[in-house]
């Protein structure tokens, strides 16, 4: 074991986020003080790195990755589980750095851990809500993840939110090295990983707060994504069925 000691590891991936990762991180500190944090920033050009970088050098639980260009959410995080697998962190937690996910409930998410592999944080169970959410975002949220259980046929109501805690032990079981989905759908991609390979994932509820400052990185090209994969892989499954179902007659 590495001098991480098996620790929780916030990885907080960012581009173009200088108005907030300073509050971010020091939310996540102040919520869990032994938590240590990884900022993965993609070359922000407003110098949201410089900014991880100046905390870092006063604060050694916090620690930056720079990646030298924009390559999405996916890759982001990849990145990021490989850096903290390789130091022996025991815990990874995904989480946005623009507040929307609350540092707060982050204790929350690892309790549930005791008894889990994998903590969804959700919107959509009892408990759960989101707050300053346009009604068409959320009805787009709501409704990708209906037909997400439709098409995978997985019980989770949450499949796409972004605030999360793995161990890694179940981390270094699911093969990362062929994840190629960004935004919503690598949420998805690594849940539905999860859930196939038998691994224990659980809800808790959390409190979605819609950003107040910065601009938000969902486009219509992750929607489009997220919906010809999910497809793509809820084809798959289905047709897998099928076959189990006619060889076992």
């Amino acid at each position: 074991m590495s001098e991480a000691g098996g620790a929780v590891l916030v990885a907080i991936p960012t581009y173009n986020e200088a108005q907030s990762i300073s509050k971010i991180i020091g939310r996540v500190r102040a919520a869990v003080p032994d938590a240590h944090v990884l900022v993965i920033d993609d070359g922000s050009p407003d110098g949201t790195g410089e900014i991880a970088d100046r905390m870092a050098a006063v604060d050694n639980q916090v620690h930056v990755l720079h990646r030298t260009a924009k390559r999405g959410l996916g890759a982001a995080y990849v990145a990021g589980f490989r850096w903290a697998l390789e130091r022996g962190y025991g815990t990874v937690v995904e989480m946005d750095a623009d507040g929307s996910h609350q540092p707060e409930e982050l204790t929350r998410l690892l309790a549930a851990l005791d008894h889990a592999d994998l903590v969804l944080g959700s919107r959509y169970i009892p408990g759960g809500r989101v707050e300053n959410w346009p009604r068409r975002r959320e009805a787009l949220s709501r409704g990708g993840n209906a037909y997400t259980r439709l098409l995978l046929g997985i019980e989770l109501r949450d499949a796409t939110g972004g605030y999360r805690a793995i161990r890694a032990d179940a981390l270094r079981s699911l093969d990362l090295d062929d994840v190629a989905s960004q935004g919503y759908c690598f949420q998805v991609d690594l849940a539905w990983r999860a859930v196939r390979d038998g691994l224990r994932v659980v809800e808790v509820p959390i409190t979605f707060v819609e950003r107040e400052e910065g601009r938000s990185k969902m486009s219509g090209a992750i929607v489009r994504e997220a919906l010809w994969r999910v497809t793509q892989w809820g084809i798959r499954h289905r047709l897998g069925q099928m076959r189990s179902t006619v060889k076992s007659r």
